[in-house]
């Protein structure tokens, strides 16, 4: 019997006991390839020592102190290498436990901003539908995912405004030039600052490459440099949510840089630590940065574990990790190498609509109907099902519902650590298509 409260108080789980490279294994030895790194999480799998060993030495000099009182070297050097790597302007961070207070972190720091520079009308938040932005009630209440608001729904501020995700697949019209797509996706939120007044709007939030709800949509060229555009015209602070996409995970460091963009913060976590230790960062601009310490000289807001020594020690090994093995590069050539495997493997399946993605971060949208786009029906529960399947396989994969418009429609998200392999890649694709066929099995059975 167990005495913790679950994800899913139905399923018996098993024991993860160890980790070997991009596997994990349980207390019975079954070994399972972890082809979603967790959720995004485990980008140089579950076995690298020098992280460890990074940790257990700062445990031995170090292990905390409070940052009302100190700070401490890891912090300051792990802040030191983010800021030199990170898009122009970006000149500061706030390290936080993980994405959630990331992004909460953000946007109160976007109003506090704001009220110094005396623009404390601004109180209005747009975000896009479809996009997960925490578990935290700000974070939440500025997420577009019906199922993840539904239960907290009375518990979220009324003054977040959704438009539509830049989602080639469902809204880019037949025959529509990327560049014209490009505008009119940018154009609601030009759209909706006319409509709640340029003035009462604080921050602009979205992920560069949609993650959870979406399944590693990319925005098309040219679309998040009319959102900066925009944002600049009229003053509205521009926050790039890169907890799932950044670090790495789509082939550079940072995911916008890839579109050619620079936000004024920018939230990343889990691939920061890979899961090693609880981390998670808020890189802002110099000007916000100016704005708090020449006027009250104190963010009105803090977390008992903000720079943790022990946290910011993990963080560093990994990115240091990351840039000495040249992971980078491998995640680029493998993640081409990936869905090009699942182009042939899928790419003429009647119920695989859309490969997509960027670097090792790689979605599938599963449909009904490829020439009509028709999801399954949610009763169907196709990537529940699949996801059960894969487990079975020895795959964990990241699947979910609700992808096409809140309600209905099924993917596949992937996101394989940095040092997947030519071997892995070919499991993973072969125990993918096995449970897909299982799942679409088990739902063919039950119409029969």
């Amino acid at each position: 019997m167990t005495r913790i409260l679950h994800r899913a108080t139905r399923q018996t789980y098993p024991t993860a006991v160890a980790g070997d490279g991009p596997y994990l294994i349980d207390q019975d030895g079954k070994r399972y390839l972890d082809a979603s790194g967790g959720a995004a999480v485990s980008c140089l799998g579950h076995s690298r020592r020098d992280v460890v060993e990074a940790i257990q030495a700062q445990l031995d000099r170090l292990p905390y102190a409070h940052t009302a009182f100190f700070t401490n070297q890891p912090s300051e050097e792990l802040a030191e290498y983010l800021t030199s790597q990170a898009p122009d302007g970006l000149t500061h961070v706030y390290f936080v436990s993980g994405g959630s207070e990331a992004n909460e972190t953000a946007l109160k720091l976007a109003r506090q901003a704001a009220v110094e520079r005396g623009e404390g009308k601004r109180t209005q938040i747009i975000a896009r539908h479809q996009s997960y932005h925490g578990n935290t009630l700000g974070a939440l209440g500025a997420s577009g995912n019906p199922g993840r608001r539904r239960l907290y729904g009375p518990l979220l501020a009324d003054n977040v405004h959704f438009i539509d995700p830049c989602y080639a697949y469902r809204h880019q019209a037949e025959g529509e030039r990327d560049a014209d797509y490009a505008q009119r996706a940018a154009d609601q939120l030009e759209a909706k600052l006319q409509e709640l007044g340029p003035d009462n709007v604080l921050a602009f939030i979205a992920e560069p490459v949609v993650g959870a709800t979406l399944g590693a949509v990319p925005a098309v060229d040219g679309y998040l440099k009319r959102i900066r555009e925009i944002c600049d015209r009229h003053g509205v602070t521009l926050i790039l949510d890169e907890v799932m996409c950044g670090m790495g995970r789509t082939g550079t460091l940072y995911a916008c840089r890839q579109d050619g963009v620079a936000p004024d913060i920018l939230t990343c976590a889990k691939g920061l630590g890979a899961g090693y230790q609880p981390v998670g960062a808020v890189l802002m601009s110099q000007a916000i940065y100016d704005t708090i310490a020449g006027g009250s000289g104190a963010f009105q807001h803090g977390f008992t574990y903000i720079g943790h020594p022990t946290a910011c020690a993990g963080a560093l090994a990994v990115q240091r990790a990351i840039a000495r093995d040249d992971l980078l590069a491998n995640v680029a050539g493998q993640g081409d190498k990936l869905r090009a495997d699942l182009s042939a493997q899928f790419g003429n399946h009647p119920h695989v609509g859309d490969i997509r993605g960027r670097g090792l971060f790689v979605g599938l949208e599963l449909v009904a109907d490829r020439a009509t786009r028709a999801p399954f029906e949610p009763a169907d529960k196709l990537h529940a099902r699949i996801k059960s399947a894969a487990f079975a396989r020895g795959l964990i994969c990241y699947p979910n519902g609700g992808t096409a418009d809140g309600a209905r429609g099924d993917h596949v998200l992937l996101a394989p650590p940095y040092i997947l392999a030519d071997g892995h890649r070919e499991e993973l694709v072969e125990k993918l298509q096995g449970a897909i066929a299982d799942a679409l099995d088990q739902i063919k059975g039950m119409a029969a």
